[in-house]
């Protein structure tokens, strides 16, 4: 049986809630200098804040959290941020699945959970500018605990610069703890996001772990930090290279073709999604990653 973590839990649940504060920050400063385009005119996007509840069978505190949704910004068609601290006890569904994964066959013995993270994805005005996910998070039963998430980018229009870049950030991030971490994060990634129906891969990848636990707590808990901390640099300077750009028909076209591809990945295969349903969690917060438009060809 593992210990508690009451400290660690709390640090991590409070690092979730600073990196949500400094992304949503960031996001409302590139919505207030989109002083040119054919959304200048409109109020600069701000993000509208909800409060979040887990349901659990028996009426008892299960956690919640925050949804913060940007909806029809200069930059931003739809952001959304969104930041959770939840616990109680897993249904035999995410028993199962949890054991399967971790190899923990005490969870029908003993079912207790708790889970913190942040999760980010955003959908931008201009089709040149790319979308981009993020989510980092701690989980922890009597079992175990382990860290995971990433960051990877979503074009419609793909710029081999922009995918160089972004993935530069991620591997400087991943080398501060161990050189081995970029590469097989990164394949992760590749075979993680990728849509087997379609056979081909959501975007252009980035980073992906789970289930990461080596031992030393402080250790994975700095690592994921990092991993939080790599986002704005990764992604800020593509949307301030891309968001200026003029765009057609086609490329608007194409946006919601590849927004249709994004769906059909976090309605049928993301882990995240499967997760909240099944635990209760707010199914507009789990939901929050969908296009605010999209189409199928």
């Amino acid at each position: 049986m593992t210990a508690s973590l009451t400290d660690e839990k709390a640090r991590a649940s409070a690092w979730f809630r600073t990196l949500r504060d400094d992304i949503v920050a960031a996001f409302e400063r590139l919505e207030d200098t989109q002083t040119t385009g054919p959304f200048a005119d409109q109020p600069a996007g701000r993000f509208e804040v909800t409060e979040t509840k887990r349901s659990s069978d028996d009426g008892s505190d299960a956690g919640g959290g925050l949804m913060s949704v940007m909806r029809g910004g200069r930059v931003f068609e739809k952001v959304g941020v969104n930041i959770s601290t939840v616990y109680g006890t897993l249904g035999e569904r995410a028993q199962n699945a949890m054991a399967a994964r971790k190899g923990l066959p005490g969870m029908k013995d003993d079912p207790r959970f708790w889970a913190a993270g942040i999760s980010l994805v955003a959908h931008m005005q201009n089709p040149h500018a790319p979308a981009v996910h993020m989510n980092t998070r701690m989980f922890w039963t009597p079992h175990a605990w382990w860290f995971g998430g990433g960051s990877d980018l979503n074009p419609c229009i793909e710029y081999e610069e922009d995918t160089r870049a972004f993935h530069a950030v991620q591997k400087e991030h991943c080398d501060r703890h161990d050189p081995n971490y970029y590469p097989k994060f990164k394949d992760w990634a590749d075979e993680y996001f990728y849509i087997p129906h379609r056979h081909r891969a959501r975007g252009v990848g980035g980073i992906f772990y789970d289930d990461h636990c080596t031992g030393d707590w402080e250790a994975d808990f700095a690592f994921t930090q990092d991993v939080g901390r790599a986002f704005l640099p990764a992604f800020v300077g593509r949307v301030e290279k891309r968001r200026n750009m003029p765009w057609t028909e086609a490329d608007k076209d194409a946006q919601l073709v590849h927004r249709g591809l994004y769906a059909e990945y976090n309605l049928v295969y993301d882990r995240g999604t499967k997760f909240g349903l099944e635990t209760g969690h707010d199914a507009n917060a789990v939901l929050m990653s969908l296009p605010p438009m999209a189409k199928w060809v």
